[in-house]
């Protein structure tokens, strides 16, 4: 069983539920380094001979089309993270398709090729969006990873289903591949992105990765171009959230590296053209 690894390509102000993140209005005049930064993750997967699923924000992908071809060039899947990194539950359903609609046809016209793949910002579909699936599936895309099956500061969709499976809708099926968990003293727990995978011990990381795959699930790393680049700038924020945001930002890539050395890594497409419809009910 291979563990998928996945980047959500965003800037270093698309941190989301903080009252100093930007407007959309104002992205465009902020100093970027996403550029930088993605290009040192695909540098990252060339060496290890890896490849993954790239997530990009619609935004990101409308300013930097380039890097777009190049993540598809080198071997990478490109999917989508939506394209204004608006939080899902604060979005009417029709708000939320048409943001869906919108990055996948411009990510498709960047490519010219499909793209089946969708991330919400934040992994903030919660029990107050049971719209999002069919909504999805409207918009044109095969298969989410954005259920967080755990508590979390933007929702979560607490359940018992931590592999991957098949969700019919009105509109059709899709394919969901929640945030990987493993339940400790009997609750689930997050250690493979984000947050967690910096703040977690390596050793503990690649022990809870182990448990995960020898139940027969792939683990889903997360991360974001942010996190290799411990000197971009800072939001304001509370000390709660800026240690949330910025804990363990040095040792990050170290990280990375040695997930991508020590575990099969794969991509969601790859994954799916390997397993077909093992996971669906």
């Amino acid at each position: 069983m291979p563990a998928i690894f996945t980047v959500d390509v965003e800037d270093w102000f698309h941190i989301l539920g903080v009252a100093g993140t930007p407007a959309l209005e104002e992205w465009d005049r902020l100093p970027s380094r996403v550029e930088a930064n993605f290009r040192r993750f695909l540098d990252l997967g060339d060496a290890a001979g890896v490849q993954v699923t790239c997530f990009f924000l619609g935004w990101v992908a409308a300013r930097f089309p380039y890097l777009v071809r190049e993540a598809a060039a080198r071997g990478h899947e490109v999917a989508s993270h939506g394209y204004g990194h608006r939080l899902v539950y604060e979005q009417s359903p029709a708000e939320f398709y048409e943001d869906a609609l919108k990055a996948r046809l411009l990510l498709e016209d960047i490519l010219g090729g499909p793209v089946k793949g969708y991330r919400g910002p934040g992994f903030s579909v919660t029990k107050d969006t049971p719209w999002f699936f069919e909504k999805l599936v409207r918009a044109g895309y095969e298969y989410d990873s954005s259920v967080f099956p755990a508590a979390r500061g933007h929702g979560g969709l607490r359940g018992d289903r931590y592999g991957p499976y098949q969700i019919e809708t009105s509109s059709g099926p899709l394919l969901e591949f929640p945030i990987t968990v493993t339940e400790v003293w009997g609750r689930p727990r997050c250690f493979f992105g984000g947050g967690y995978l910096r703040l977690f011990p390596y050793t503990l990381v690649r022990r809870m990765t182990r448990r995960v795959l020898q139940e027969g699930r792939p683990v889903i790393f997360y991360a974001h171009p942010r996190e290799i680049d411990p000197d971009h700038p800072r939001l304001a924020m509370n000390l709660h959230r800026r240690f949330k945001s910025y804990v363990g930002l040095r040792g990050m890539e170290g990280k990375i590296r040695r997930i991508f050395q020590d575990f099969p890594i794969t991509s969601f497409a790859r994954f799916r053209a390997d397993f077909g419809d093992s996971f669906k009910d």
